[in-house]
């Protein structure tokens, strides 16, 4: 799991913004416009190269100024961002040897009016930095706000992608172990910058030496980076950008954390034992001999859902879903509109944000099939009532009070004329109170469909499904099947 990513590095002062104000009345007078201040640093040294870092913004007076040239290329060599010269006492202007110098060698010359002690300007600077990475502090907490709310959304794994991607005006992809995009946000790459993010990528693949856990590397004008995700199975998240600025790096490994946590596989400390309890019961094992392999106290709940919105859910949202519920064994069905979850029985289900769920009681392990269709059940009641999560609860109250063996003969008896698809639009249209509009959303047909199914339902039983007597007892018997 990669670390928690730092606040970010205090960003530079463009040289422009101390320019700008009038209180200091400093004046460039050589030099390119451009440059980024880091510090300032005040000497009086014939040769202060030793004692710089670079970036600074180096105020003097000439107190030792013999050689203008070389001392402007010495600065130049120690990556000294701006050369600020007091006038007064020593020198009555700026020599104009310096502002040649500095024009040649491409230092920026700052004119520093008698006036202005240079402990005004280094005040100012901080201010300005202060300034600069209070805005820069407030980019990354929107930013971490943002991608935390886009890991909660249904597809967290492109919604976490399209926030980054907007956080830093580029392109987020993650990318598999073999090169493949298997999600992205973002303006597509050109050819050349696609190539390159899947090169720098491969340098963060595992080996048997220690591999980095990011890379960096420019193309031109693109700015491309690569950070390993964890989780073990080799994905990376690779951004391309047009420029990078302080916070980048801290915003990306935000993305990261939250990346990681969503393409990792769920483990669960008895996971060992679970994937041989699967392995059992594909090879014909008695689902009761295993479920406490499974499940300490042998029950489990089935959860159907479908994405809010309509869309086909992917491998990895699901996944992400599975583990917001506390469960590993997640299954997208064939026809890749629902996510089917097997939940520990003791654990609660929730309604999950973007989600519609449909939960069935808790069962034994031998009763999954039919809890998976009690959980079928809830799903298309839950998306006909439009509300995020349905439970199909077990008898209850007097239905509850019914002798088991009886009632389940005469219902028997009383639905055999039914069909299974009649059975069940029947089932559907009682506990949707007899909507006709509500029943074909559930079943996911039209409306004439469920009224002719329905009519045929009262010409096979003979009944009259207006009465209210006829529809509790074509109720309570349907429970019980």
């Amino acid at each position: 799991m990669p670390d928690s990513p730092a606040g970010p590095p205090t960003p530079p002062v463009a040289l422009a913004g101390l320019l700008a104000l009038e209180e200091l009345g400093l004046r460039r007078i050589a030099g390119p416009a451009d440059a980024e201040l880091l510090w300032v640093h005040t000497s009086e040294m014939a040769d202060p190269y030793p004692y710089l870092l670079g970036g600074e913004l180096l105020l003097s007076a000439g107190v030792l100024l013999t050689d203008p040239d070389t001392y402007v290329a010495r600065l130049v060599e120690a990556g000294a961002a701006a050369l600020g010269f007091g006038v007064r006492p020593v020198h009555e202007t700026v020599p104009p040897a310096l502002v040649a110098a500095c024009d040649r060698h491409g230092l920026p010359l700052v004119e520093v009016p008698p006036e202005t002690p240079f402990t005004a300007i280094a005040r100012a600077v901080w201010g300005l930095m202060a300034a600069a990475r209070h805005r820069e502090l407030r980019r990354v907490t929107r930013a971490q706000q943002a991608l935390a709310s886009a890991a909660a959304r249904p597809d967290p794994i492109p919604a976490v992608l399209h926030q980054l991607a907007v956080r830093l005006s580029g392109r987020a992809a993650v990318l598999s172990a073999d090169g493949e995009a298997l999600h992205a946000a973002g303006r597509p790459p050109a050819p050349e910058v696609r190539a390159a993010l899947s090169r720098l990528a491969r340098v963060l693949a595992p080996t048997e030496r220690p591999s980095p856990a990011s890379a960096t590397d420019t193309l031109g004008e693109a700015q491309l980076s690569a950070y390993a995700l964890g989780g073990g199975q080799g994905l990376a998240l690779t951004l391309a950008t047009d420029r990078r600025e302080p916070g980048d790096h801290t915003i990306a490994g935000i993305a990261v954390v939250l990346l990681s946590l969503l393409a990792a596989p769920h483990q669960g400390a008895d996971a060992a034992n679970r994937s041989a309890a699967l392995v059992r019961l594909l090879l014909g094992a008695d689902p009761a001999a295993v479920a406490p392999m499974l499940d300490g106290d042998g029950r489990w709940t089935v959860v159907h859902a479908r994405r809010s919105d309509g869309g086909a859910p992917d491998p990895l949202s699901a996944g992400a879903l599975g583990a917001a519920l506390g469960s590993a064994l997640v299954d997208v069905d064939v026809d890749g509109e629902a996510v089917r979850v097997l939940v520990p029985g003791g654990a609660r289900v929730t309604p999950q944000p973007g989600w519609t769920l449909g939960a069935s009681a808790p069962v034994p392990a031998d009763a999954l099939e039919a809890a998976g269709t009690q959980a079928a059940r809830a799903l298309g009641r839950a998306t006909a009532t439009r509300t995020p999560l349905a439970v199909d609860a077990p008898l209850s109250g007097l239905a509850a009070l019914l002798p088991p063996g009886p009632a389940a003969a005469r219902a028997h008896e009383l639905l055999a004329p039914l069909s299974a698809p009649l059975a069940e639009t029947l089932r559907c249209w009682l506990s949707l109170h007899g909507s006709w509009d509500r029943t074909a959303v559930a079943l996911s047909v039209h409306r004439n469909t469920v009224r002719q199914r329905i009519a045929r339902c009262g010409v096979l039983l003979g009944a009259d499904l207006d009465d209210m007597d006829v529809r509790t007892e074509l109720w309570l018997a349907l429970r019980q099947e």
